[in-house]
């Protein structure tokens, strides 16, 4: 590099790691999210959401279908992370923590496994392998990377 910064070895493989973790997490909330909003993939809508979880039926349905969408092209995959950790911490404690920790008795497993995907989008970025990087707003930056409202 020709300011005297070296990359890590391991850099391309985070970036690969990062780029994984996100089209793995954004695809099963992107699909979450279409059965909640759009009746996808046997889900029972928008209408049906909003009557089981009342209000708050809105804000997780529409997070959950563009929030997985962002993580897996890489824009605004920290602020979609941060937004869906928040979700399954919402699921765990209205939903699924009073059934204990198994999946298989309706417990918390399957959201905390989720939050273990979306973690690390949330304190390390997008990687390298995403969307953002390519926006004209990132050219401008002098590190070359978006800006970080965008990562």
């Amino acid at each position: 590099m020709t300011n005297g910064q070296s990359v890590p070895r391991d850099r391309p493989a985070v970036d690969l790691s990062l780029l994984i973790l996100r089209v793995v997490a954004g695809t099963i909330f992107a699909a979450h999210g279409a059965q909640k909003l759009f009746g996808a993939f046997g889900g029972s809508g928008l209408g049906a959401t909003v009557e089981m979880m009342g209000p708050m039926g809105y804000p997780v349905a529409v997070g959950e279908f563009f929030g997985g969408l962002g993580l897996v092209a890489g824009f605004l995959s920290r602020f979609s992370a941060a937004s869906l950790i928040v979700v399954m911490i919402g699921a765990i404690a209205m939903v699924h923590g009073k059934n204990g920790f198994f999946l298989a008795e309706g417990g918390f497993e399957f959201n905390l496994a989720l939050i273990g995907l979306l973690a690390p989008i949330l304190i390390a970025g997008p990687g390298r392998y995403a969307v953002g990087r390519f926006l004209p707003l990132s050219k401008s930056m002098p590190s070359g990377r978006p800006f970080l409202v965008l990562e």
